[in-house]
């Protein structure tokens, strides 16, 4: 039976999402409109879930990242703007035909970017979290990427082991501590894997450092995301696994992301 067509009331829908702590309630009314495709069942369930605290990505099934729609499945970490400067500083620091790998790569938005922006000679994905893994393939087969499963670098082709020019991680680093005090979107829809960073939140980052040693290639470099409060202590640990780390800061995004170069 097709859905009936109708005219939906703009000012209560976004009153209602506004109520529900929707800060941008008129943008996600737009996009939940758009996404009911007419249907005012649809929207009414969209609205519905929308108000009790699922995430909108989950919702329309894809997030605005880097200026792409990037497909993210439920469950699956959905990308932050705040990634951006993450991404930039990877770019910066790539040198050309670089072969990278975006590892905890969530729904592969990283690579999905850096694909379009640095032209790599090789570019693969790697996640341990099953769902996340048929996400990022999903956003990624198109592109001819692979994606891998499992833990950090485990899973790649060992041939890269040493090749590597640029290895971008988004891992964890959230400290157990404070997940509890994570917003509902995250705390209750997105893997507790792709939040929990451990006692101080840099449990995961120091298993990706001390990896990333190992697979770059001498001269390349690892790009991490952090807190502005752990990059002192991240920048230690870099350090101690022989990588001579930078500190990226962009305080319009609220974001801090760490590079560390393997000496050559």
């Amino acid at each position: 039976m097709t859905p009936t067509l109708f005219t939906p009331d703009r000012p209560a829908l976004v009153g209602r999402l506004r109520a529900a702590g929707c800060v941008f309630a008129e943008d996600e009314a737009e996009l939940l409109i758009a996404a009911a495709a007419g249907s005012a069942e649809a929207l009414a369930d969209l609205v519905d879930r929308r108000v009790a605290g699922l995430p909108l990505e989950h919702l329309l099934g894809w997030a605005e990242f880097c200026g792409l729609r990037v497909a993210v499945d439920p469950g699956v970490f959905v990308p932050r703007g705040r990634t951006a400067l993450l991404v930039a500083a990877a770019e910066a620091v790539a040198g050309p035909s670089p072969a990278v790998l975006d590892l905890c790569c969530g729904s592969g938005a990283a690579a999905l970017v850096l694909h379009g922006r640095l032209a790599p000679r090789w570019l693969a994905a790697a996640d341990l979290d099953a769902a996340a893994v048929a996400c990022a393939r999903r956003n990624l087969d198109p592109l001819g990427v692979p994606v891998y499963e499992g833990d950090l670098f485990a899973p790649l082709p060992t041939r890269w082991r040493g090749r590597l020019d640029l290895v971008v991680a988004n891992a964890p680093y959230v400290p157990s501590g404070a997940v509890a005090m994570l917003p509902p979107e995250a705390r209750l829809y997105e893997a507790p894997v792709a939040l929990d960073g451990g006692v101080d939140g840099l449990a995961v980052l120091r298993r990706v450092a001390v990896g990333a040693a190992e697979w770059l290639a001498p001269g390349g470099h690892l790009a991490v995301e952090v807190s502005a409060a752990q990059a002192g202590a991240l920048c230690a640990v870099l350090a101690d696994a022989g990588l001579t780390p930078t500190v990226v800061r962009d305080d319009e995004l609220e974001a801090t992301a760490v590079t560390a170069r393997r000496p050559g």
